[in-house]
């Protein structure tokens, strides 16, 4: 590089700096102001959670534990609507929103309504469940799955079906819920996919429950292909 472009650089980088200098003093206190505003918002985040979001989230997992106890006897009322002074689940999302518990009361109270037969319902609430848990994630997308079977939507019940299967990724669920895939395929006399899907079992599940007795299911489609 030539002394010229040198003296060139150096000049380019001085005027930048003082570009810079000057807008920094020139807008000092909005600067000043937006710094104190991003203090303010991480403080008020802080306050928000140990003082406001903390406490309920203790409550409501202390009010729970009655109305899982009567999802797991499958007293799919008492678990909806609570008994005794206890709260149901549909409390517990509706007093507790934006808390773990409420999240969680999602799930339980997709499946109640599913075994009741309040499809819509099931769907809704399922829908709603946002946890990290993969297993539970999994399952919700498979329950969902099932309650538009029993809507007879089948194009709605093979979406949720996949992705059941794509979020479990494991020896247990996916291969079930392959299976109900490959199910929903037959009612739509898809049976050409509904064959891939209980191939997949067998290939990719092979030590699987489902996988003992899929080849029945595989030599049923491939007799209408």
């Amino acid at each position: 590089m030539s002394k010229t472009q040198e003296s060139t650089t150096v000049q380019l980088k001085d005027d930048n700096f003082a570009q810079v200098s000057k807008f920094t003093r020139e807008n000092q206190k909005s600067l000043l102001f937006i710094a104190a505003a991003i203090v303010a918002m991480i403080l008020v985040y802080v306050l928000y959670q140990k003082l406001y979001l903390a406490p309920r989230e203790s409550k409501a997992a202390d009010q729970m534990h009655v109305a899982q106890d009567f999802w797991a006897k499958k007293d799919w009322d008492k678990a909806i609507n609570g008994d005794a002074g206890y709260p149901g689940f549909q409390k517990i999302v509706t007093d507790y929103s934006n808390t773990k518990s409420a999240n969680l009361a999602c799930f339980y109270l997709g499946v109640a309504y599913l075994n009741k037969g309040e499809y819509r319902k099931a769907i809704d609430n399922l829908n709603n469940y946002r946890g990290d848990d993969v297993m539970i994630a999994a399952e919700a997308l498979g329950n969902t799955g099932d309650a538009y079977v029993e809507l007879k939507d089948y194009s709605n019940a093979a979406s949720y079906f996949k992705k059941a299967v794509d979020k479990a990724s494991n020896n247990f669920l996916s291969p079930l819920y392959l299976k109900k895939l490959g199910l929903v395929y037959e009612a739509q006399n898809d049976n050409k996919s509904a064959d891939d899907a209980y191939k997949s079992i067998k290939s990719d599940y092979p030590t699987s429950a489902e996988a003992q007795s899929i080849d029945e299911y595989i030599a049923r489609v491939e007799a209408k292909l």
